[in-house]
């Protein structure tokens, strides 16, 4: 099975055309989109717009092929629309929105989840602490919580943040494959310390350790990851194995970023699309 894996993508237009482009050409079994897939600038309550416009063309281009698109919102992309996101997916026969739940593809278990371990940004939608012990970073500011009516402001982050479900139940919650050594999960948070969770800004490490656990106890296939644009650049890793796990973080260049797998022989192959010329790197 040909699997063409991006993420980050953050509704830059150029980066969707190129995904879909690169889809036809590889003549991709299945496009994996990671999180992070509405626009981040600017009045964040568009990003409805994003969906039920160009967005749902995208997957209409995308698997009128026979193509399947398997997708996630991620951690900057507003919960609110959630239920727009889930309609719109639904309206394509092969678009799956894969945010804590499975599916099986042409033989293979797929299983996804968007809920990130809590930063010092703001918006807090999808942030949890990674365990009951979990020291949080220094907050930029109160929380934010997106509603129908504008943002919801939660001057006790910290706090709140207790009660609700750490990153570690979350994982706990989700539904598991038939065939665990098979199955291929979608995670948008990367795991902790091995390379694929660094910061640019004082090359901090921020991923889940609970995360880092589950693989180590459950060993999927794959896992995919993002969230952290620049990691691939500040650790010089894109892939690691946690016991027989591939762990896989394109992360997102200033040029479109994606990576190749072909679960049949095994290869990887992370590509960078060069603009100017066309052509892959």
């Amino acid at each position: 099975m040909k699997i063409i894996y991006a993420t980050d993508l953050h509704g830059n237009r150029n980066y969707y055309d190129q995904l879909a482009e690169v889809a036809q050409m590889s003549e991709a079994d299945i496009v994996i989109n990671g999180g992070d897939m509405l626009p981040k600038g600017g009045d964040m309550f568009t990003q409805g717009k994003f969906i039920t416009g160009y967005l749902d063309k995208h997957m209409q281009d995308i698997t009128a092929n026979g193509t399947h698109y398997v997708c996630a919102l991620g951690n900057d992309d507003l919960m609110i629309f959630d239920e727009i996101f889930d309609t719109i997916c639904h309206k394509h026969p092969l678009v799956t929105n894969i945010a804590q739940r499975k599916v099986e593809i042409k033989g293979i278990e797929f299983v996804g989840m968007n809920w990130v371990v809590d930063y010092p940004f703001r918006l807090k939608d999808r942030c949890r602490m990674d365990t009951k012990d979990y020291i949080f970073q220094q907050q930029l500011g109160s929380g934010l919580l997106s509603t129908p009516t504008g943002w919801e402001e939660v001057p006790d982050w910290l706090a709140y943040a207790a009660t609700l479900p750490t990153l570690e139940d979350e994982l706990k919650a989700l539904p598991r494959p038939n065939n665990m050594q098979d199955s291929i999960y979608i995670i948008h948070m990367p795991p902790y310390g091995i390379g694929l969770d660094e910061c640019r800004a004082g090359k901090h490490i921020v991923g889940s350790r609970a995360l880092s656990k589950f693989i180590a106890d459950n060993q999927p296939r794959y896992s995919l990851h993002g969230h952290i644009h620049e990691s691939p650049q500040v650790s010089g890793k894109w892939k690691a194995d946690i016991g027989n796990t591939t762990c896989i973080q394109p992360g997102q260049d200033p040029q479109f970023t994606y990576v190749a797998i072909d679960t049949k022989s095994g290869s990887l192959h992370r590509l960078i699309m060069v603009q100017k010329q066309g052509d892959r790197t």
